[in-house]
């Protein structure tokens, strides 16, 4: 009955909500789910401190740059000038290698707690290159169907095949074809950002769209929306189609930015009120409504009803989780994504 109260008890046994819910992770996920860097000690750098972490502050120095830039600047720069082709090339593999080695701790992380928190008709999409996505959807595949992993701007560790529209660790083969798994492109001049030029990198926006075009809620983690990126946010707007249009659906942003700031940069997509801000995953939609998130906007929005909100537990093994998502997940049905 519309305008009751619908505990979380209540909540967590439906799952009749067939539109997605799309997350779209940047650097800022990643600093928020290992705050003090991976296991080994290899801190997640941002784009301004890239070039620092990856020990190319001299021979860019030396080639005429400026280290301290945005390292997509830096990059495009390289592409401009064919006489530093030794330079980027160097910049590529170290980028390649020092992503690629980044671990995920055997706790739980936010990476952990994300993959499990949806089901599998939503979406994360990640602009980001470290294997994290990945390797959380790995070791958790096995609960429950995974989200559909969208690879923006490429991964370390990620590769396809085109021929059969499968993607999986590089170095591992295709599950239809046998072939090993392609390596696809992670960087890209900034006065040239075509994301259409690569096929691979070019179906995952063309996925992004259709989730985007989809989707009842959105999720904004940790991505400030560069002016580096012009060219993602135009693919963006252009699918989600404007404020105006989607009036019943639920922008969410995670972000420790201030909130008058965040609200401005996404203002193109958000409609009225239809809107929420917190710096604290634990603290957003997927922290309270665990693989109910569209479910509890629903309930909340269209029906008037008032909803429990109950953090998700923070847990101290990855048993613990996992017991946690299987519990929630034994209330769906088998096929359910």
């Amino acid at each position: 009955m519309a305008g009751g109260e619908v505990s979380w008890d209540e909540l967590k046994t439906k799952s009749y909500f067939g539109r997605p819910h799309l997350v779209i992770l940047g650097a800022g996920a990643s600093l928020a789910a290992l705050p003090d860097g991976d296991p080994d000690g290899n801190r997640l750098p941002l784009m301004n401190d890239l070039a620092k972490a990856l020990d190319l502050e001299r021979p860019l120095l030396e080639s005429g740059l400026d280290p301290t830039q945005n390292f997509e600047v830096v990059y495009s720069q390289l592409a401009a000038d064919p006489s530093l082709a030794w330079l980027r090339e160097m910049v590529e593999y170290r980028v390649r290698d020092y992503f690629s080695r980044l671990r995920l701790p055997q706790k739980p992380t936010i990476y952990d707690y994300l993959v499990l928190s949806l089901r599998g008709k939503d979406y994360l999409a990640t602009f980001n290159w470290d294997p994290f996505l990945f390797r959380a959807c790995w070791r958790h595949h096995d609960i429950a169907p995974m989200p559909q992993c969208l690879y923006l701007h490429g991964s370390t560790i990620v590769g396809y095949c085109l021929e059969d529209r499968t993607q999986g660790l590089v170095g591992s083969e295709c599950s239809v074809c046998g072939r090993p798994f392609e390596q696809g492109p992670l960087l890209y001049p900034v006065e040239d950002k075509d994301y259409t030029a690569h096929p691979y990198i070019d179906a995952q926006w063309k996925s992004l769209a259709w989730a985007l075009e989809h989707a009842y809620v959105v999720t904004i983690f940790g991505y400030g929306a560069p002016g580096s990126d012009a060219a993602a946010i135009q693919i963006m707007k252009e699918a989600w189609g404007g404020p105006d249009k989607r009036n019943l659906e639920e922008i969410e942003i995670i972000n420790v930015l201030p909130e008058e700031d965040l609200i401005e940069t996404w203002s193109p997509f958000i409609h009225s009120h239809h809107y929420q801000v917190t710096d604290d995953y634990f603290s957003s939609l997927l922290g309270a409504f665990p693989r109910r998130t569209c479910e509890a906007m629903w309930e909340q929005l269209m029906e008037a009803n008032f909803l429990e909100y109950r953090p998700v537990p923070r847990f101290d093994t990855m048993d613990e989780l996992r017991a946690w998502a299987a519990e929630i997940r034994s209330h769906e049905k088998q096929d359910d994504a």
